[in-house]
């Protein structure tokens, strides 16, 4: 989510939609879907489709996770290896590899960029670098996480306000919070 919002210079949608199912892995535990397809729509005329196929080894694209970005001249595929840039008839025009090596599409990764992404965090608390992955940014990636569990578990589109991110759809309001331990609740 983070390689497509900082490309579109996008932060909180206006609409998210999602289909969702569970089929794959039916008796396995899991709460949620094996496979969906999530659409955030953003005020600049631009989307985001997030396809999700939780635990489904095929290498869409020629790799594991990553982004395509199509642009009106072209597009680019980023993953965690390399990107390819392409014209607008598909030709491949430019292949850079990462100088890291990347754990593949695991959660978490892990591999030379994870470690120092990592390294920088603690480098940033010890007051000798600067945030690179700052959390303020984060927060819109994440909250478009949330936005498509949500629309999933209520099995509905919504609008979300651009401006604070707040989701405009009671359904799915009641989704957004958390049951605090005994002791533990928010003092305000």
């Amino acid at each position: 989510m983070d390689v497509a919002r900082w490309a579109l210079q996008v932060n909180y949608p206006n609409h998210v939609s999602v289909d969702g199912i569970k089929t794959a892995f039916v008796n396995d535990g899991w709460e949620m879907y094996d496979t969906m397809e999530a659409t955030f729509k953003f005020d600049n005329n631009t989307t985001i489709k997030w396809d999700g196929k939780s635990r489904n080894g095929y290498s869409t694209y020629g790799g594991g996770r990553g982004t395509i970005i199509y642009g009106s001249e072209g597009s680019v595929l980023v993953n965690r290896d390399l990107y390819k840039l392409y014209d607008r008839e598909g030709n491949l025009l430019k292949t850079v590899h990462s100088k890291y090596k990347e754990g593949g599409i695991e959660l978490g990764g892990g591999g030379g960029m994870t470690s120092i992404h990592v390294a920088n965090f603690f480098n940033t608390i010890r007051g000798k670098e600067t945030l690179q992955a700052p959390i303020d940014d984060a927060s819109f990636s994440m909250a478009l996480v949330h936005y498509g569990n949500v629309a999933y578990r209520i099995n509905k589109s919504f609008e979300v306000d651009p401006l604070t991110g707040r989701m405009l759809d009671l359904k799915a309001l009641e989704l957004w919070g958390r049951e605090y331990a005994k002791g533990w609740e928010p003092s305000i």
